[in-house]
């Protein structure tokens, strides 16, 4: 068994006892609530999985955002960034998200101010109070949370802390394919073969060998699919041989649209108008109303059997792409005292709000502190992950949450309830779990800031971190969940 050391609390210059606000995961929501912390005079501690910040948005990198860097950027970490000599980019620009983490997470926390509390290849396994578990409550809120993380040669710290804001986004925890949200017979084992690939792959990239020529199955009816279908559509015009479909457990497909020319993020409205023409002009052929029940993998194809209303039916193909959303993983938390949403696995205040069959992104309710609390003092989820399966979620809306958190935390009630989001409303932003709304833009011309106009062509995928998750996120795999991003 790996040792286990214990990190206890620092002393502050004033011979005081220091515990730090653990924040879990390096990501734009979980740097921007470091970024606050230190503004509001409490001492952060950044614990991110991966090797580098911003792991999860790396897998994803090649996607664009459909949200503008103005969307994208924390007020408290620019604050951070302009007095260390950082130079904004193009806040016009669609970041790529490589662009996103080289331009603006990596400066961030390599700053003097926030080098120091960011710690990397330090995943947390559990979080709970420190000599209690579940069932204990006298003395319960005074009793510092314990941190237990494990590093990639397998030792493991318990780290002690006052207060706890988990940030881990939901990138690592993809939806399964089959029905009733249980993975389908065959699914792992096709997953395993190959046949099943990641979420939002570089199709016309570093996995273009996976999909040219080929019959290519994409899965789910949100951003993430619809980037992916369209970057199909862009190889199959240099390798004819490329057959696409797409599955939707819906009667149509009319929704994943959105609002083309009437969004108010011109990216995403493209998106939608760019699918609806491959499908019309019969590029991609839509399979509706199709429940996978199973998959049964062969030496050079997989079968993918579905429920239809026309009975039973098996799909033979190369590849499939899963673009069926995120869960958030609260098998870390099981120590705590939650209260989620029994429908989305959001905090049960919060889940109402982001109801993905009555609320778009932009028209989410502010909510801070206050709605994100849970029955354990001094804990917190934010980001793509407090919106549980929700696909509704942008990197904007987690700035806000851990601003208010860090006013909270620092005892500034007034500052934490007084809640102002202001973001782009559509009406028609995606609803199913198969994406963040925070998902991939059209594929955009570069300038040397960033990226301007869409070009007609070509589309990225999406992504967390906020993120997109290719998923995203705004700015969401934080995907449709940020992400990882969130």
């Amino acid at each position: 068994m790996s040792d286990t050391t214990t990190t206890k609390a620092t002393t502050g210059a004033d011979g005081t006892t220091v515990l730090p606000v653990v924040v879990i995961g390096a990501g734009p929501v979980g740097l921007a609530a470091a970024a606050h912390l230190l503004e509001r005079g409490l001492t952060p501690l950044l614990l991110e999985a991966g090797a580098e910040v911003g792991a999860s948005i790396r897998d994803w990198g090649h996607t664009h955002l459909f949200s503008p860097w103005q969307y994208n950027i924390d007020a408290a970490a620019e604050r951070l960034l302009l007095a260390a000599g950082w130079t904004a980019p193009n806040l016009q620009g669609l970041p790529t998200g490589t662009q996103l983490v080289t331009q603006y997470l990596e400066p961030l926390a390599t700053t003097t101010t926030l080098a120091t509390y960011v710690r990397t290849d330090s995943r947390v396994i559990a979080v709970t109070r420190s000599g209690m578990d579940k069932t204990r409550t006298t003395g319960r809120a005074e009793t510092p949370f314990l941190v237990r993380t494990q590093h990639s040669d397998g030792t493991m710290e318990d780290i002690q802390a006052s207060a706890v804001i988990d940030a881990a986004g939901t990138w690592s925890t993809p939806n399964p394919l089959g029905q009733s949200g249980l993975p389908a017979p065959g699914e792992v084992e096709a997953v395993a073969s190959g046949r099943i690939t990641v979420a939002l792959p570089d199709v016309t990239g570093r996995d273009r060998q996976t999909f040219a020529g080929r019959h290519v199955l994409v899965v789910g009816a949100g951003h993430s699919a619809a980037n992916t279908l369209l970057e199909l559509g862009s190889l199959a015009e240099d390798a004819p041989d490329t057959r696409i479909s797409w599955a939707v457990r819906s009667a149509d497909v009319s929704s994943v649209y959105g609002g083309e020319d009437r969004d108010e993020l011109t990216a995403r409205g493209a998106l939608g108008t760019r699918l609806r023409h491959l499908v019309e002009s019969g590029t991609i052929q839509v399979h509706t109303s199709f429940t996978i029940t199973g998959f049964s993998a062969a030496a050079d194809h997989v079968d993918v059997l579905a429920s239809t209303p026309a009975g039973d039916q098996t799909l033979a193909v190369d590849v499939v792409v899963p673009a069926t959303g995120f869960r958030p993983d609260l098998s870390i938390l099981s120590e705590l005292r939650l209260e989620l949403d029994p429908a989305v696995d959001a905090p049960r205040q919060l889940g109402p709000l982001i109801d993905p069959e009555f609320h778009s992104c932009g028209s989410v309710a502010p909510h801070g502190e206050k709605m994100l609390a849970h029955p354990e003092p001094g804990f917190y989820i934010v980001g793509m992950k407090s919106y549980g399966r929700a696909p509704t979620f942008l990197m904007a809306t987690g700035y806000e949450q851990v601003r208010s958190i860090a006013a909270s935390l620092a005892g500034d009630q007034a500052a934490a309830d007084n809640v102002e989001l202001h973001l782009p409303e559509t009406g028609v932003c995606s609803t199913d779990l198969g994406g963040s709304c925070d998902a991939p833009a059209p594929a955009a011309q570069e300038t040397d800031q960033g990226c301007c106009a869409p070009a007609p062509a070509q589309v990225a995928e999406d992504g967390c971190c906020g993120a997109p998750q290719p998923v995203t996120i705004g700015a969401g795999p934080s995907t449709t969940r940020d992400s990882g991003c969130c």
